[in-house]
């Protein structure tokens, strides 16, 4: 006697007798026609529209220090290979999740920013974006990314990356809803999202 799995398997191998087999088609878009400034722009609304701010920067250390201010951000932690002049914090020698859990604020460097997206990414091989734990841990995260490392489509940014290298991809703060469909911030990782173009 043969099972209900058996029977509906033995239907779909009888269907696909006879069928051609076909390649996926590949016609998506791997470059964007946008110019470099509008892939800027473009990058701006889409994290504006995540709920994360936004600001263009040509003197990093003077932003980080206004947005600390701004938030009254005061326990900072960084990754070791962190800019010195950026911001003087707490750098992570592998401290434990409840050691992190006790600042406000991670400042990291990226690898890639995908504008029609609005997705960051960070390379957790790069000391200046660290790993993965301080990203993730901390109720807030200042992320810089630099305006030449701004691409269109997730294939260039794709390109660019290791896939042997440890990654995560950031769009937008940490959200889900619940079963009654309201918004929670904050559940697998920063609620706070502040993003720093560098254009110096």
């Amino acid at each position: 006697m043969t099972s209900s799995r058996d029977d509906i398997l033995k239907r779909i191998d009888q269907a696909k007798l006879g069928m051609k087999s076909t390649s996926p088609a590949r016609n998506y878009e791997t470059t964007s026609p946008l110019t470099h400034t509008e892939l800027l722009d473009l990058l701006e609304d889409r994290i504006v529209d995540y709920k994360a701010t936004f600001t263009r920067s040509n003197n990093l250390p003077a932003t980080i220090a206004q947005l600390l201010s701004q938030y009254s951000l005061t326990s900072i932690v960084t990754p070791e290979g962190l800019p010195s002049d950026w911001v003087t914090g707490t750098i992570d020698h592998n401290l434990s999740s409840g050691q992190l859990d006790g600042f406000d604020v991670v400042i990291t460097s990226s690898e890639v920013a995908i504008a029609v997206t609005g997705t960051i990414i960070l390379n957790h091989s790069r000391t200046d974006q660290g790993r993965r734990a301080i990203s993730l841990v901390p109720d807030t995260h200042i992320c810089v990314v630099s305006a030449k490392n701004v691409v269109g489509t997730v294939v260039e940014a794709v390109r660019r990356l290791n896939p042997l290298d440890h990654q995560t991809w950031i769009s937008g703060p940490s959200a889900t809803s619940d079963i009654e469909l309201e918004r929670v911030e904050g559940v697998h990782g920063p609620r706070n999202l502040h993003v720093v173009l560098d254009l110096s």
